[in-house]
């Protein structure tokens, strides 16, 4: 709750006058308690899980546009009750395990300095928060993913997310609970070294769960604008995770592909990559599995 009664006083506290931003803010901030600002990631949450998979999800049941060139396992199709039933299992999850630890950890949020106070960040601060953010978030997710594809982290927590194969966006979050809370740390670390506005804090919980979405969409789309990021995974790269499934010690990058470069464990993508590559040129002849890109002969699969 900002210490303000009116705009004039929180002019007066700034030594100037507020912007078009932080006087939307006061106007909606003000009089809200800083746990009732805090839980609206519940409510954010529930909207990306919800509704950024549409599109692509009613894509894939329909068949619609001329997008199967773009999916990335073509031959692999869900029915409208299994993908139902994803998202009905991503709810049941939310509403259970994410919701409640969301409700209980506002202490947490609070000791390490989450504000909702003026003055709002500036764009550049807020750009190189959620770019720390990111970077560190990806580092300990490769650690702690690479953890559950050992035989223990797979077999008792891993191998649920691993039932989809050929991912969609409803799969994203789609996880046993335990690591759905092991995999909090690393999204909460992030801002717990570089504490920012409450604002900050929203738009990087909803950019993280789109970004997750996106890789598990089963699409590979030329236009994407993600392909202009840097060392960005994307959905081709995570899908041949999900594709080699229980056998895989490639490609556990959340986000970027630099820590699966330096540990050397994208080998197994890249030597796929360059055999599709062969294939196109002719070179060699192959024949799909599940219809789309990843064909990999079995023997091959320990180059991973």
């Amino acid at each position: 709750m900002l210490p303000y009664a009116t705009l004039d006083e929180a002019a007066a506290a700034l030594g100037r006058n507020l912007t078009v931003a932080e006087t939307l803010w006061f106007n909606y901030s003000a009089k809200k308690s800083d746990y009732y600002l805090y839980c609206h990631n519940i409510l954010l949450l529930f909207l990306i899980f919800s509704v950024v998979p549409l599109p692509l999800v009613f894509t894939s049941l329909w068949r619609s546009g001329g997008f199967d060139k773009y999916k990335i396992q073509p031959k692999v199709k869900l029915s409208p009750s299994e993908t139902f039933k994803c998202y009905k299992d991503v709810m049941f999850m939310f509403f259970f395990v994410v919701g409640p630890l969301q409700l209980v950890s506002y202490p947490s949020v609070k000791m390490i300095g989450i504000r909702t106070s003026l003055p709002l960040p500036s764009g550049w601060e807020v750009f190189l928060q959620l770019l720390v953010y990111f970077m560190v978030e990806d580092f300990t997710n490769y650690w702690i993913h690479r953890f559950l594809h050992g035989k223990w982290g797979y077999e008792k927590i891993h191998k649920v997310h691993h039932e989809y194969t050929a991912p969609i966006g409803f799969a994203a979050p789609y996880a046993h609970w335990a690591e759905v809370l092991i995999l909090g740390i690393p999204s909460f670390l992030g801002p717990a070294m570089v504490p920012g506005h409450m604002i900050t804090f929203w738009l990087w919980i909803a950019l993280r769960q789109i970004e997750a979405i996106e890789t598990h969409s089963g699409y590979d789309f030329p236009w994407t604008p993600t392909k202009y990021i840097p060392f960005y995974g994307g959905a081709d790269y995570h899908d041949y995770h999900h594709y080699v499934g229980g056998q895989s010690q490639s490609n556990f990058a959340s986000v970027f592909t630099y820590c699966d470069f330096i540990y050397g464990t994208d080998k197994g993508y890249r030597f796929q990559k360059k055999l599709l590559w062969k294939l196109k040129k002719g070179v060699e002849n192959g024949v799909d599995q599940n219809g789309g890109s990843y064909y990999v002969p079995t023997q091959d699969l320990k180059s991973d």
